[in-house]
């Protein structure tokens, strides 16, 4: 069966890693350390626009570049349209800062009792565990953090989460972020499950990564076997095209699947990228074969230097439009903002109540087609 769905996601071509041994490829410490981090590197992968190759330099200061072989051979090497390559590359809208724009624009740092705790919800936090990621995707809402070496989770700050989290018995489900904690070690990440399982009003924790997208590797059957320890773990990707779905994929998905943790991705509605209905159906039926419930579509955030990924509020909902009705509830998700100084996220839906007269509800369906209800 496995074989079977794992065709219909063809795997990118290696392009000037042709002849590297599979032993190398398929390992995810030589994905990270062969990380295309330079002009020179990258004009190996694929032809640069002026726009691209300028761009790679005026933004390093700020963000860095970083890109992993295998989410590099993705990208085709003759469009600056590819959607692999628009959320990989710099690009000139970068430097551009709107005048909406945060450096912390869910105000993550202001709800932290302790470094690298984000609590903003009744039952749950979010935990901060590192600065690294395997691909510094453009669009990253915390660009003021990752790949700055300055704002490592240092063991002593991961502790302290842990503790406060032990001594704060509201939390009940923990979501572990970055960064990606995927870029720790399989000890590491035991370790701080391990001590989140030991404390008896945690129920569930989720781990926040794109490592299924951009390092599928980095999902090994070592690493499988230690999170079977910990059951219930939530697992959280962020696919946003479904060029992304590749065998590879296919694969990390299905070990985690078959390890008893539930998937769900949250994708973020990025312009040139997925602001279609259809490449976001196409995308979410993909998701479902592989076993990952679409769960969240985010409106981009107010990060800096990433306006130019913004689209409109009312492009998220034609696609939830798009969706209701004329596909499985399963492949709809909630389509959100995430609102700017921590708010919170916000469903933002289309309307399908036409009024609501005392006992009486008038709906409209997905055909546009009027019914009504009585309340009893």
């Amino acid at each position: 069966m496995t074989q079977q769905l794992a065709t219909r996601f063809p795997p990118g071509p290696r392009s000037i890693w042709r002849d590297e041994p599979d032993a190398h490829w398929n390992d995810w410490h030589w994905q990270q350390r062969e990380r295309i981090t330079r002009v020179d590197q990258l004009e190996k992968v694929i032809r640069l626009t002026d726009d691209e190759r300028r761009a790679a330099v005026e933004t390093d200061a700020d963000f860095h570049m970083g890109i992993t072989p295998y989410y590099a051979s993705l990208m085709d090497p003759d469009d600056p349209h590819c959607p692999v390559r628009l959320q990989s590359v710099p690009t000139m809208g970068e430097t551009i800062v709107a005048a909406a724009d945060l450096d912390d624009p869910l105000a993550e740092e202001r709800d932290m009792p302790v470094r690298g705790i984000t609590h903003r919800y009744p039952d749950r936090v979010l935990f901060y565990v590192t600065h690294n990621c395997p691909v510094y995707c453009r669009h990253c809402t915390r660009k003021r953090k990752v790949a700055d070496p300055s704002s490592a989770a240092a063991r002593q700050q991961v502790e302290d989460g842990l503790d406060y989290i032990a001594a704060h018995p509201e939390v009940r489900d923990v979501v572990i972020s970055g960064g990606d904690p995927l870029s720790l070690s399989d000890e590491r990440l035991d370790h701080i499950l391990e001590r989140l399982r030991a404390i008896p009003h945690v129920e569930i924790f989720r781990l926040g990564t794109r490592n299924l997208v951009t390092l599928p590797q980095r999902i090994t059957d070592d690493f499988v076997h230690m999170l079977r320890r910990h059951q219930p773990v939530y697992v959280n990707t962020h696919f946003n095209h479904p060029k992304e779905c590749t065998a590879e994929a296919f694969e990390a998905a299905r070990r985690l699947a078959d390890a008893g943790c539930p998937l769900g991705n949250q994708m973020v509605l990025l312009k040139g990228v997925n602001d279609d209905p259809k490449v976001v159906t196409e995308l979410n039926h993909k998701l479902l074969l592989m076993r990952i419930r679409p769960y969240y579509i985010y409106q981009c955030d107010l990060a800096k230097g990433i306006s130019h990924f913004r689209t409109t509020v009312e492009a998220g909902r034609k696609i939830i439009r798009a969706l209701r009705g004329h596909t499985s509830g399963l492949a709809v998700p909630h389509f959100v903002v995430d609102a700017p100084e921590g708010g919170g996220k916000i469903p933002v839906n289309p309307d399908y109540v036409v009024r609501h007269e005392g006992k009486k509800w008038v709906f409209r369906n997905f055909r546009g087609k009027e019914y009504t209800y009585f309340e009893p």
